[in-house]
């Protein structure tokens, strides 16, 4: 794969700039449409959208920083590389946590949101994993598997091996999940479930596609890397919290 795509004059083109700029352009337009047709107001759209990318840059440059302690405390330069280094769910608990305090400053209701929001993030995570793999990054395993990819001038993953490619997996998952969730949509009309289900979503498919990551600088928590924790962590409390609000909604039916 070529990460460097077209070079005019001064101006080189890169694969992974050029998906993550396309997944947000699909990202958006699929979130305007949705926002048009639920009647949502379309300045809070365009101001969480900014808010949230803002929140997710610094979320997954700061996660990339924890994991990297040791080698910033070698090679302090680390710090200025805005180029690389980010690690996604930083950028999914940084953009959250952003989308969260815009919508206690302007009062709205922040499940409503995120609702509205999580099929658009699924999209963008499948075309920014296809950049992922024009660039190298993220890379798989070796492998002897028929279904190896090997890369012959990456400056990132390893050339000349065979190597699963998680890069393309997690794009169709990711893709996939976008669509379950549009599904699930059009489906429910109670706040916060397919938010909760796309934190389930990723997360466990994110916790399985970890075992076969080839890239060891992701950082560690025991025997888990630090996205596998993250993901069980997420898992968890997601779950745990639409097992207590079926529980409430029952009690609260019961008691009218």
């Amino acid at each position: 794969m070529h990460n460097e795509l077209v070079t005019i004059g001064p101006v080189t083109i890169y694969g992974y700039g050029l998906m993550i700029a396309i997944g947000i352009y699909f990202a958006y337009r699929l979130l305007m449409y949705r926002a048009e047709r639920k009647q949502f107001d379309e300045k809070h759209i365009t101001s969480l959208t900014l808010w949230g990318l803002l929140g997710g840059f610094l979320g997954a440059k700061l996660l990339y920083w924890m994991t990297q302690i040791p080698n910033i405390l070698s090679d302090p330069g680390i710090l200025l590389n805005l180029g690389e280094g980010y690690v996604v769910y930083g950028g999914i608990i940084g953009g959250i946590l952003a989308g969260f305090v815009y919508s206690k400053i302007y009062q709205l209701p922040f499940l409503r949101y995120m609702d509205l929001f999580v099929p658009s993030i699924a999209l963008a995570q499948g075309f920014g994993r296809i950049g992922c793999l024009l660039a190298g990054c993220c890379y798989g395993a070796e492998t002897n598997s028929w279904f190896g990819i090997t890369f012959l001038h990456s400056d990132i993953a390893p050339n000349g091996v065979s190597l699963v490619p998680t890069q393309i997996l997690e794009s169709v998952f990711s893709f996939g999940v976008c669509f379950l969730l549009l599904f699930l949509a059009k489906r429910t009309n109670k706040a916060g479930i397919v938010a909760y289900a796309y934190l389930i979503l990723y997360s466990a498919g994110r916790f399985i596609i970890e075992f076969y990551r080839g890239d060891i600088i992701r950082g560690e928590v025991g025997i888990l890397s630090t996205s596998q924790f993250i993901a069980l962590f997420i898992i968890l409390a997601a779950s745990a919290i639409l097992i207590a609000q079926k529980y409430q909604s029952q009690w609260m039916s019961k008691n009218a």
